[in-house]
Formats: structure tokens, sequence, C-alpha cells
């Protein structure tokens, strides 16, 4: 019997929710056993790959290269997680939104990056006018909020997908923020 398909991926985001991924220790040894893993901020794949049972996508849509990638995702993907609060609801990465795009460039990038942060997307992907939960842009699945998600509540989620059930998310395992 073929593996399930995993993939984890990195929009607008801190990371926090892969590091919370790797806090499932000697649990992904038994998801190693019943999933592969085929694309990850954690592993060198360059491209996402067609065909991806579940994906968990962690990280807000700020900017081309999110939202080219997040696209690429959905058609890609059976089942699609947000992963962690920023995917969910923006959170941490959204504080931009009503800010002065033009002057965060700059602050980052110097003058140049308000050039280049406008143009085309070849130096620089493109920054939104305002950060966008990925529910807002593609259609998901399944919720897995938390910031960081714990890594209890990302094995429940995940064991209830490779079971084949959607995972009901009962008050007591809810924490935002």
């Amino acid at each position: 019997m073929a593996k399930i398909k995993i993939a984890t991926a990195w929009l607008g985001g801190c990371s926090g929710c892969h590091m919370s991924f790797l806090d499932l220790d000697e649990r992904l040894i038994d998801l190693h056993g019943r999933a592969e893993l085929v694309y990850s901020p954690i592993m060198d794949v360059k491209v996402f790959p067609a065909g991806v049972d579940v994906t968990l996508v962690e990280g807000a849509v700020a900017n081309s290269d999110n939202l080219e990638l997040l696209e690429t995702i959905r058609r890609n993907s059976r089942i699609l997680v947000a992963f962690g609060d920023c995917a969910v609801t923006g959170n941490v990465t959204a504080m931009r939104n009503g800010l002065d795009r033009d002057e965060i460039l700059r602050d980052v990038y110097g003058e140049l990056g308000v050039t280049f942060g406008k143009q085309d997307g070849t130096v620089l992907p493109v920054l939104h006018e305002s950060v966008t939960p990925i529910h807002k842009v593609v259609s998901v699945d399944a919720y897995l909020p938390g910031c960081p998600p714990d890594a209890d509540l990302i094995w429940y989620v995940i064991t209830e997908l490779l079971e084949g059930r959607q995972p009901v998310l009962t008050e007591d395992l809810l924490k935002y923020g």
C-alpha cells in the first residue's frame, strides 16, 4: 500500500509552526512509517509536487511569492490545512495591515526597496498592500489554530486526516495567540 503524501509549506510567518511540527519528536518516526513527506521548508525540494494528499500551510499571504505558492499548493493538494494563527487569521504577519507599504519597504530595504518591492517580482517578491489569511485566497479543508499550535494538536489533526476523518477541534483543543 502506498504511503500518503504529506507536505508542509511556509508563507509569511515566523516558522514557529514548523518548530512545533518538529516537536512531534518520536512521533515523526511513526509518521514516517505511515506517510511520505514530499515537500517542506525542512527539506531541499524546490518545486511543489502534484498529487499531494495533505498539505499543512503555515503563514499568511504577504507577497507575490506567497500567493503563487499557495495557488500551486491548492491545485496540487487533496486536503489543505491552515497551519497556525497566521494562516488562520493573519495574526502577527497581518499587524502591518494599515501601515504604509512604501514606508515599510524603505525601512527594511532602503530607497531601492520601494522600487523593487513594487515591480515585477524579479528582484524582490511584490509586497501586497495587506496581509491575507489563506482562506481568503483559496479554499481550506481544515484549520489548525495556535501560535504556534501545540505538537499534540498537530499530531491529533494529522492522525485524524491519515485515518480519513475530519478533525473535530473541541473547545478544549483550541488556543489562539
